[in-house]
């Protein structure tokens, strides 16, 4: 599968008051990446309003490893790992460090929904496409 990576910076906003990033921060961050992935691949916004089909998050399990401090900068990696179920694929997603260490690990399960019929579709070509998944 296709691996894809986004490079940001942490920055105050992204603090709690201990001063390493909240963890609800996390998700948010790996969020990011993944409209990064899709978006650059066809898969915009504007795209997703205009045909009523666009992602949805079903499941998450996000490990805390490595403390993250404010201006540093990381990278965040990203890739399908396939199909958990006829509807729904898992991704591996990961947080590492300028020293290679990694931060954080999230395993997310996500589909294909479809938004005037309020329902998950079995992926498309695009879709598959847009994420970097080879079936």
């Amino acid at each position: 599968m296709k691996e894809f990576e986004y490079q940001l910076q942490i920055i105050e906003k992204h603090l709690d008051t201990f001063g390493h990033v909240n963890n609800a921060t996390y998700l948010e961050l790996y969020e990011q990446a993944r409209w990064d992935i899709i978006s650059s691949r066809g898969f915009s916004l504007e795209e997703i309003q205009s045909h009523k089909i666009g992602p949805v998050v079903l499941d998450l399990n996000l490990k805390f490893q490595a403390e993250l401090r404010n201006r540093e900068t990381i990278t965040i990696k990203s890739k399908v790992l396939g199909m958990k179920n006829k509807y729904a694929m898992e991704m591996e997603q990961q947080m590492i460090k300028s020293d290679g260490k990694v931060a954080s690990t999230m395993l997310i399960s996500f589909g294909l929904f479809d938004l005037k019929e309020r329902k998950l579709l079995l992926p498309t070509k695009e879709w598959n496409e847009a994420i970097g998944f080879e079936s």
